[in-house]
């Protein structure tokens, strides 16, 4: 199957070995926040902004054009509202986003968690099925539970990552570490394609640029970010300038022309 796995990367990595995703699942999480109020017009703005894939839970899949972007169902959820916000619990199945024209599947799992045991025991079964349908898996890893004091810190996303890794993700999605040196521990130790997530709404879009740039420096794969673009006052041109540096080797400076667009 590791044909179909293939086929189906490309639609999510292009040829340079990068990808640009935007994850889109926060419905489920914290509800239709701003920016995500109707989703095929954010969709849309992506699309000509030239984002690689997006990541979405099963019924936005059912209601939305993606148009020539890859689409990544997201297969495990929870609320802000439960009494156990980080257990993620299996909600969607990979036969499900099969049928529903996907090219990936991601989970998120919760490294430190008091129910840790319980969602990679899923993530092992959701391993198992993608390989079984020649299926790639992203996986959100992230350091989260109430031991954990800083999730950047280098040595817990170094673990994280390569634990996603070890039980049979295809990409990994974790928290950048916040400079290039120890940041490329995490990218050196970890054999398959890693992808740092954007966090909550930066202060400034260089911000947001130069995070990006430095970790492509320090060999990341490209980014996921999610509230830093669908929430920015123009979508479209965030996604153009990130993209510009994530496949064009442009640097902040003239990332940030593109910004200046209108």
């Amino acid at each position: 199957m590791k044909w179909g796995k293939n086929r189906r990367l490309k639609k999510i990595f292009r040829n340079d070995g990068k990808t640009f995703i935007v994850p889109m699942d926060h419905g489920v999480t914290i509800g239709p926040v701003n920016g995500l109020k109707n989703m095929q017009i954010i969709v849309d703005k992506l699309s000509k902004g030239g984002v690689d894939a997006i990541l979405v839970h099963k019924g936005i899949a059912k209601t939305v054009n993606v148009e020539n972007m890859g689409l990544i169902i997201h297969l495990n959820g929870s609320t802000k509202l439960g009494q156990k916000p980080n257990w993620k619990v299996q909600v969607c199945s990979v036969e499900e986003a099969i049928r529903l024209g996907a090219d990936a599947v991601s989970v998120h799992i919760n490294v430190g968690s008091p129910e840790e045991n319980e969602m990679l025991k899923d993530m092992g079964r959701i391993v198992d099925e993608c390989d079984k349908y020649g299926f790639p898996l992203l996986a959100m890893m992230y350091p989260r539970g109430p031991d954990i004091k800083n999730e950047h810190d280098p040595e817990l996303v170094c673990h994280v990552a390569r634990l996603g890794a070890e039980i049979g993700a295809d990409i990994i999605k974790t928290n950048y570490t916040g400079d290039i040196e120890t940041f490329k521990d995490v990218t050196f130790s970890c054999p398959v394609p890693t992808v740092i997530a954007g966090g909550p709404r930066a202060k400034t879009n260089t911000e947001v640029l130069q995070m990006v740039q430095d970790s492509l420096k320090a060999g990341g794969a490209g980014l996921s970010v999610g509230r830093n673009v669908f929430q920015h006052e123009n979508p479209k041109l965030m996604a153009k300038a990130l993209s510009s540096i994530v496949h064009e080797g442009a640097l902040v400076n003239d990332a940030m022309k593109i910004l200046e667009e209108r």
